[in-house]
């Protein structure tokens, strides 16, 4: 039986430490894993200004399209966190089956669409010379996208289990393994001339297998596979569980592509800029600012997979008024941490971008833009947390829909008048991502208050 959630909510510091706890692992993981997207960005700004913005051309459709794929792969999560809260193993490891079954076909679409990489980007009219240096950094990863699947899928898996911790040294470690091939792989080593840019990519794709390797070495050491999995089995080709997976995943896939082009058409846009002006810092200042808000991004990303995991195994336990608490926990953990991140992005936009060795006018117009980055920090965070939320309920295709009006009704044309019509330029993309945001992240505490994990309590009036 639930408890009351009067009672649940004299208890916010316990359900405080529940989470950090279980966020805390993932954070430092998901800061592992775009730490090494901000490693290529910072040794590829070594190169040139234009390599740089070359990598940004490259990195919106790379990271774009496979975000599809990890956002249907992520409808695991609402299966596997509720089936560990009640105790089904059976089910949890089904689940883990038909996610690396998703995620494998999932690849083979990826793959095709990084390797006509140059015509899709021709086709979002980017500059055909930042074009030509950025599908050898996409396609110098395409064979990386199976492994990298697959790392997703055990992931979920593994999170929704309140196993987070061996994810976290896959990606740290990784790390390291990305330094090392990109310092090899981008500039060269004794008689191995270097690849530049096509370099990068490659590194990056063996960081994503070796990333693979490692947590199946801590898996199978730890056997961590033990109470969540029944072995391999034909249920797992069901199509009635195949099609459970994706009622999940692909409104969670929606939900996250709805954003990220939204962050990508920004890129898009800038682009355009760039082109207009001829001026490579415009497009390069707004690839330092996107990495630097991707970074921070992952601290209320954290909390989200936590909530996730917390939720859905509470309602697993039918405990849906301790989820509901806990959501309400998490949204204000979010945005706390994001209005931290905020204030040190405002306090040092002249000191950051320094860290990308980036000066002159790209450092102007970087310390310019970081402002407008810091006041939107409070809305990504709830907004990331409220869809965690929502996927621990097996929601997902509320933040589908919010995603859809927050950012493509409103963010992007707004962004586009700003821009292009007003002449506020690279300011006027992000004061129009800013109020999407802001848009996104009110409609989804609402919705979570009224009808958030206590209204699943059929016992309650």
């Amino acid at each position: 039986m639930s408890l009351s959630l009067r009672a649940v909510m004299a208890t916010p510091f316990r359900e405080i430490r529940i989470l950090t706890k279980l966020a805390l692992p993932i954070i430092l993981g998901n800061v592992g894993s775009m730490a090494l997207h901000v490693v290529d960005t910072i040794m590829v700004g070594k190169l040139s200004t234009e390599a740089l913005a070359a990598a940004a051309v490259g990195g919106l459709w790379s990271w774009g399209t496979i975000l599809l794929a990890m956002g249907v792969v992520m409808g695991i999560d609402p299966i596997v966190s509720q089936a560990h809260g009640a105790g089904d193993e059976k089910r949890v490891s089904l689940a883990l089956q038909r996610g690396l079954l998703v995620g494998l076909v999932s690849s083979l679409v990826i793959a095709v669409l990084w390797f006509f990489s140059h015509q899709c980007l021709l086709w979002l009219q980017q500059d055909p010379v930042l074009v030509d240096e950025a599908e050898g950094y996409v396609r110098g990863q395409i064979f990386s996208i199976p492994f990298f699947m697959c790392f997703i899928v055990l992931r979920e898996y593994l999170q929704c289990r309140e196993i987070m911790k061996p994810v976290m040294y896959a990606t740290i470690s990784a790390n390291l393994f990305n330094w090392l091939a990109n310092k090899v792989l981008i500039f060269g080593y004794g008689d191995f001339e270097g690849m530049g840019l096509t370099g990068a990519g490659i590194a990056t794709g063996l960081s994503r297998v070796f990333m693979l390797i490692v947590l199946l070495v801590l898996v199978r050491r730890g056997r961590l596979f033990n109470g969540g999995w029944t072995g391999w089995s034909r249920e797992a080709w069901s199509r009635s569980g195949i099609a459970e997976v994706l009622r999940h995943g692909l409104p969670a896939a929606m939900h996250m592509g709805l954003e990220v082009w939204a962050f990508g058409t920004a890129t898009a846009m800038a682009g355009v800029l760039t082109k207009n002006a001829a001026n490579a810092s415009i497009l390069a200042s707004h690839q330092i600012v996107m990495n630097i808000a991707s970074m921070t991004f992952m601290v209320p990303m954290g909390i989200s997979f936590g909530v996730v995991t917390r939720v859905g195994n509470l309602i697993g336990r039918r405990d849906y008024a301790r989820a509901q608490h806990a959501a309400s926990v998490a949204i204000m953990l979010g945005a706390g941490s994001m209005a931290v991140c905020g204030a040190v992005l405002f306090f040092a936009r002249y000191q950051i971008p320094l860290l990308y060795d980036m000066h002159g006018e790209t450092l102007t117009l970087a310390a310019a833009i970081l402002p407008i980055a810091a006041t939107f920090q409070v809305f990504d965070g709830i907004q990331v947390v409220g869809s965690g939320v929502l996927r621990g309920m097996g929601r997902t295709h509320v933040s589908a829909i919010v995603s859809f009006f927050g950012y493509w009704v409103l963010a992007i044309p707004l962004a586009w008048f700003l821009a292009f019509r007003l002449d506020y330029g690279l300011a006027g993309v992000w004061w129009g991502l800013c109020l999407g945001l802001f848009v996104v992240a009110v409609t989804l505490v609402v919705w979570i208050r009224r009808q958030g994990p206590a209204s699943l309590d059929s016992t309650v009036p």
